[in-house]
């Protein structure tokens, strides 16, 4: 089994899970979203934010030993937050439309990938 689809994946579900957390945050789900954000709904951007950083170390698990995993998953939120930190002070409406279609393309090409 080639490694790109999980690895993709994981990136893809750690990208999403940053956005997340950083939606739960007033200046970035004013930037992202367009309107206040309401104190009462933080808890629907955090928890899924967390769940989805947790899938992506599921992911690095399925794939690797737990040393090796635990250290390419740290690596990806590292790497998945950096093209975050660049997208949401200019093109913050761009940020949230790839956390939703990253993850979605990503099971696409696993899943193709393992009909083959």
């Amino acid at each position: 089994m080639t490694m790109a689809p999980p690895l993709f994946l994981a990136l893809a579900l750690a990208y999403a899970g940053l956005t997340s957390l950083s939606l739960a945050m007033k200046r970035h789900h004013d930037q992202v979203m367009g309107r206040k954000l309401q104190p009462e709904r933080v808890r629907y951007y955090r928890w899924p934010g967390w769940l989805l950083l947790a899938l992506s170390l599921w992911v690095t698990l399925t794939v690797w030993p737990l040393g090796l995993a635990l250290f390419m998953a740290v690596g990806l939120v590292a790497i998945a937050g950096l093209p975050l930190v660049f997208l949401l002070p200019y093109r913050a409406r761009l940020a949230g439309r790839l956390a939703v279609a990253l993850p979605v393309l990503a099971m696409l090409t696993w899943s193709t990938v393992a009909l083959v």
